[in-house]
C-alpha cells in the first residue's frame, strides 16, 4: 500500500484534530484542510510534520489584557499510533534518533491519508535532543534550524524507513521543510555531494519538488547564519554549493526551495504577483487557498445542505445551487449558530451579549499588520454609529506569538477599549483561539471583519469559513478577498487602494472608510433590509463557498503540480 503513495506533503504544523495542539494558526489549519480534501478526492498522499509534545501554547489574558503562555498538556497516544520504523539525522555531530506516530485522515469515500508526526523524544537521544520536537515555533534560531533538519531530512528518511519508495512529488508547505531537497540530492548522489553536481541530478530533484510560499515580506522567510548551519549539519558536502543555498553568509530556506522546485506558487492571485516581484528570477504561479467545507460548515447549515444539495460533501462545487435554499431557512440556521455563540460568550466571560444585536467577528493571529484595532481607532465615532445606525457588539480572538511584544500590546489595547465602549458597544476578547472556537465564531457572527495592511495578507482563510456558513465579509481588498468580493453581494470592501507621492499605498483613510461603510451600508442593511441581507448570505455560499474550498484547491495542485 505504501508504494501506492506518490505525493508527500510536508508542513511544520498540521491541524488534524481540535484536541491535538500541533498547529499555531492559518498555516497548520490550511495543511489539515488540504489533507482532508486529498482524502475526499482519493489523492495518493502521505503527510509529514513534527509532533510538538508541548503544543503551541495555552493563552491566558490577565485583568489588563496582557497575554501569558503555558505549555499545552496532551498525550500523543490518546490520538496517534506509534510506528516501529526508525531513522536518524546528524546534529552537531550527534546521532539523533527519530520515530513516527501516525494519524489516519478518512475522506468521504473512505479513502485514507496517513499523517506522520516526527518524534525525537527517545531514550537513545540526549536530554537536549529529546526536546527538539517539543515546541512549535519555540526556542531560538538554533532550535528552529534543528527542527527544520528533523522535518526535511528526517522526514524523508522516516518515509523511506516506513516503506514509501515511490514518491513522485514532495510538496513543501512553506520553506520550513526545504532541507528535504538536500536529502533527495544526497539520495541520487549516493551520499557524495562535495564535487560538481551533474545538472541532470539537479533537474531530477527539481522535478520531484513543489513549493508553496505563504509569506509576502522578505523578513518572514527563514534565514540562518552559515556558521550556525555548518555547526548543526557538520561536514555536509552539499553546503559547498552556494548556488543552491543563497545568500552570502546566510542559508535562505526559501531560496533553497525555489532553486530545487519545478513548480512554485503563492496562495492568492495578488500574493502570486507580490511573490513574483520579490523573486523576479523565478516563475511563480498562484493557487488560491481554500477551506475544507465539511469541516467548517456548522451543523445547522450542513442540515440545510443535506436537504437541498445532497452530495455536496463529495462535490463542493454543487454549493452553487445554494441560491435555491429558502432564505428564511438559512436565516433560521444562522440564528441557531448565533445563539450558540452568544451563549458561549456570556457563559465564559459574562459579556452580556444579545442575540438580537448585530455582531462583528475578528479572529486571527495577533500581528500588528493585521490591524485588529482599526475598528477602535475613534471610539467616540464608533459609539455614535451604534447610536444612530443600530446597536453593535464585537467579538475578538487570536494569539500573539510569545516573542511578539507588539502583538501582545495590540491585544491589550483592544481589551482596554472594552470598558470605555461598554454602554454603547459591547466588546470581548476571547482567549485561546483554536479550531473549535474558530468554527463557533465564523458561523455565529453576522459579519466577518478583516483589516490587514495590503499587500501583507497573503491569502487569509477565516472569511472563507464564514462564507460557507452564509456570513458576509467586511474587508480590506487584499489576499483572497480581492477574488471573492462582489460589493453588496458577497460582502463589502473597506476603502480603495490609494497611492501616495512615493508610490506606496496610502492607508490613512481605512479607518474612516470602515466607519462610513458600517454606518451607511452594513448596519442599515442588517437592521432595515433583512431580505437583502439574507440574499447576500445565500450568495456567500453559492459564489464563495462553492469556490474557495480545498476540493477546488487540491484539484488545481493535481493538474498544475502533482501529476503533470
Amino acid at each position: 500500500m505504501n508504494d501506492e503513495r506518490t505525493v508527500a506533503y510536508f508542513s511544520m504544523e498540521i491541524a488534524v484534530r481540535p484536541g491535538m495542539p500541533t498547529y499555531s494558526g492559518g498555516l497548520g489549519v490550511l495543511a489539515g484542510d488540504t489533507i482532508r480534501a486529498a482524502a475526499d478526492l482519493r489523492v495518493p498522499m502521505v503527510a509529514v510534520t513534527l509532533l510538538h509534545r508541548k503544543g503551541y501554547f495555552h493563552q491566558k489574558l490577565d485583568a489588563s489584557g496582557w497575554q501569558t503562555e503555558e505549555p499545552v498538556e496532551w498525550a500523543p497516544d490518546d490520538f496517534l499510533d506509534p510506528k516501529s520504523a526508525r531513522a536518524t539525522v546528524q546534529i552537531e555531530g550527534r546521532t539523533v534518533h527519530l520515530r513516527a506516530w501516525v494519524d489516519e485522515v478518512i475522506g468521504v469515500t473512505g479513502y485514507m491519508v496517513p499523517v506522520y508526526f516526527i518524534d525525537a523524544d527517545l531514550p537513545e537521544n540526549s536530554p537536549e535532543d529529546r526536546r527538539l520536537t517539543d515546541c512549535l515555533y519555540g526556542g531560538d534560531a538554533r532550535y528552529r534550524l534543528c527542527q527544520e533538519v528533523l522535518l526535511g531530512i528526517g522526514g524523508v528518511r522516516l518515509l523511506r524507513a516506513l516503506g514509501y519508495r515511490e514518491i513522485r512529488r514532495f510538496h513543501m508547505n512553506e520553506g520550513h521543510a526545504s532541507f528535504l531537497t538536500l536529502e533527495l540530492l544526497r539520495e541520487r548522489l549516493g551520499g557524495d555531494g562535495g564535487g560538481r553536481i551533474p545538472p541532470q541530478i539537479i533537474d531530477d530533484v527539481r522535478r520531484q519538488c513543489v513549493f508553496t510560499t505563504h509569506t509576502p515580506v522578505p523578513a518572514g522567510h527563514d534565514q540562518f547564519p552559515m556558521e550556525m548551519v555548518r555547526r548543526v549539519l557538520g561536514e555536509e558536502p552539499l553546503l559547498a554549493h552556494p548556488e543552491l543555498l543563497c545568500c552570502d553568509d546566510k542559508l535562505n530556506m526559501t531560496y533553497l526551495a525555489l532553486n530545487l522546485s519545478h513548480y512554485v506558487n503563492g496562495v492568492a492571485k495578488r500574493h502570486g504577483e507580490v511573490s513574483q516581484h520579490m523573486f523576479a528570477n523565478y516563475q511563480i504561479d498562484s493557487i488560491t487557498n481554500g477551506v475544507h467545507a465539511a469541516t467548517w460548515t456548522s451543523e445547522p447549515v450542513q442540515r440545510l445542505f443535506d436537504r437541498y444539495i445532497p452530495g455536496w460533501k463529495s462535490d463542493v462545487f454543487s454549493l452553487r445551487y445554494a441560491l435555491g435554499i429558502p432564505p428564511v431557512e438559512l436565516w433560521a440556521a444562522h440564528v441557531e449558530n448565533k445563539r450558540a455563540l452568544v451563549e458561549f460568550i456570556n457563559r465564559e466571560v459574562n459579556a452580556g451579549f444579545d442575540i438580537d444585536v448585530f455582531t462583528l467577528g475578528f479572529a486571527r493571529r495577533a500581528a500588528t499588520y493585521k490591524r485588529a484595532d482599526l475598528l477602535l481607532h475613534a471610539p467616540d465615532r464608533l459609539k455614535a454609529i451604534a447610536a444612530a445606525a443600530g446597536r453593535l457588539q464585537v467579538v475578538y480572538a487570536g494569539k500573539a506569538h510569545p516573542a511578539d511584544h507588539q502583538g501582545k500590546e495590540l491585544i491589550q489595547r483592544i481589551c482596554r477599549a472594552a470598558p470605555a465602549l461598554k454602554d454603547a458597544v459591547r466588546l470581548v476578547y476571547l482567549p485561546n483561539y483554536d479550531m473549535t472556537l474558530a468554527k463557533l465564531l465564523t458561523a455565529g457572527v453576522d459579519v466577518w471583519l478583516n483589516t490587514p495592511h495590503p499587500p501583507l495578507e497573503a491569502s487569509g482563510t477565516s472569511g472563507m469559513k464564514a462564507a460557507l456558513n452564509g456570513v458576509p465579509s467586511l474587508s480590506i481588498l487584499d489576499g483572497w478577498w480581492i477574488e471573492g468580493w462582489i460589493e453588496g453581494v458577497t460582502g463589502w470592501s473597506i476603502g480603495q487602494p490609494a497611492r501616495s507621492s512615493d508610490g506606496t499605498e496610502d492607508r490613512s483613510q481605512d479607518g474612516p472608510a470602515l466607519y462610513d461603510k458600517l454606518e451607511r451600508v452594513v448596519l442599515p442593511t442588517y437592521y432595515e433590509d433583512r431580505p437583502k441581507f439574507m440574499n447576500m448570505m445565500l450568495h456567500c455560499i453559492a459564489l464563495n463557498g462553492s469556490f474557495f474550498n480545498t476540493q477546488r484547491m487540491i484539484q488545481q495542485y493535481v493538474l498544475k503540480a502533482y501529476f503533470q
